[in-house]
């Protein structure tokens, strides 16, 4: 049991969602890329139940802590667990990283079958939730997925107001949380330390939750893979594309393979995939999907960018990943010749979002607005820009608002 935390700053968006299910009998599974925070959100959790009950007993397990090495099977969980019940006490149990703990889902079910302990526990592999946990825990538990700062958060971490200098600097550094904590780079500087600690979280998230978890062979496959879906984020392409691409280099690899280590760097939720469908509701298309990373600074750092350089690209990613933060389901908008960026789908809500860098170009005036204006619905429609002065406010319903407002929406 601890009984102090490091200090943290409040993520409420996910608290807020997790709290209303404290205290029912239902397993509470956090997931997503390693080093998002889904420890420190453990955290304010734990701190949440204390306030309602300080007599709560409150077991919190690391598996990445020397101190519960012990803990490597289903067994030795289940054991230690059950040593820590106390009589009258309301009974919870946090275990951070499960998927260190072998058979970890047969010590869950046990637990949760005995009706004691409300359980807790994060992971950093999709694979949490398939195969043999979803066999032995099926409709018994419920999902969060953490993600990295969005740009309200970030603004937030590092006490800043909602300028264009403060939005730039999201865009170049991401938002893993930790970043706050270094030296400089909460003043806007320090970037080299930044990029240096992103480089440490992308070669642990590559080595121990792909190749180890995963079993892969062809690591430096796998690094010239990364690369080139930093350098193409956000186009339209398919495994065959990076089949021919690697041959015009003299690289011969089997689509099956490229299509496997996509899918281990999607389990790890390094990546997202992005389907396009028609917009009419008819088919998904099978070939072609757009990729981003879970977090814009790895990928900058993937891509080797300086300054301004891919700023499109960065635009578009923002919004995707506001997007998903805010809980909406996201695909690609196909209609006849016509792409949409993003359509977005959120219980009865509907957003259309064309995303570029300027408006500078009566040609790129009319590509982003009139594709829109082919969507003959009635669900909002934004053009999503960094101009400073927005060269159209509205168009037939159409709204053109800055990244830095549009980050800001509440959904």
């Amino acid at each position: 049991m601890i009984e102090t935390f490091p200090g943290y700053i409040p993520r409420l968006l996910y608290v807020e969602k997790i709290r209303p299910y404290i205290g029912s009998h239902i397993i509470k599974v956090l997931t997503g890329q390693r080093r998002t925070g889904k420890s420190y959100i453990l955290y304010q959790l734990v701190d949440e139940i204390r306030k309602d009950s300080k007599e709560a007993n409150i077991v919190y397990i690391n598996t990445e802590l020397a101190e519960f090495k012990g803990l490597r099977g289903a067994e030795e969980l289940y054991g230690f667990i059950k040593s820590k019940q106390k009589k009258g006490k309301a009974h919870y149990v946090f275990i951070d990283e499960i998927q260190e703990v072998d058979r970890f889902e047969e010590a869950v079910r046990s637990l949760f079958a005995e009706g004691v302990w409300d359980i807790y526990f994060t992971g950093s592999n999709s694979r949490l939730l398939s195969g043999e946990l979803a066999t032995y825990l099926g409709g018994r538990y419920i999902q969060f997925q953490i993600h990295p700062l969005g740009y309200r958060e970030f603004l937030s971490f590092y006490r800043l107001s909602n300028t264009p200098e403060a939005l730039k600097q999201y865009l170049y550094i991401g938002g893993m949380p930790y970043l706050s904590s270094l030296p400089g780079v909460s003043a806007g500087q320090g970037d080299h330390l930044a990029f240096e600690y992103l480089r440490n979280v992308y070669e642990s998230i590559l080595l121990r939750d792909v190749v180890a978890r995963e079993n892969i062979r062809n690591i430096r496959f796998l690094e010239n893979l990364v690369s080139y879906l930093a350098d193409n984020t956000g186009n339209v392409f398919s495994a065959n594309n990076i089949s021919k691409y690697l041959k015009s280099q003299r690289i011969n690899m089997p689509v099956q393979t490229i299509i496997s280590y996509l899918g281990a760097l999607e389990r790890s939720f390094f990546i997202h995939r992005l389907e396009r469908t028609d917009i009419r509701g008819l088919k998904v298309f099978e070939i072609g999907e757009k990729y981003y990373f879970e977090d814009i600074g790895i990928r900058n750092l993937l891509a080797g960018i300086e300054g301004d350089h891919d700023m499109a690209k960065r635009v578009e990613h923002a919004v995707y990943l506001f997007l998903i933060q805010r809980g909406f389901t996201v695909h690609v908008g196909k209609l006849d010749r016509a792409e949409i960026d993003f359509v977005a789908e959120k219980q009865q809500t509907k957003l259309y979002v064309q995303a570029c860098y300027r408006i500078d170009r009566d040609e790129t005036l009319n590509r982003e607005f009139g594709n829109l204006e082919m969507v003959k619905d009635h669900f909002p429609k934004y053009v999503v820009t960094l101009d400073e002065e927005l060269p159209i406010v509205n168009r037939r319903g159409i709204r053109h608002v800055h990244l830095k407002d549009f980050l800001m929406k509440d959904w």
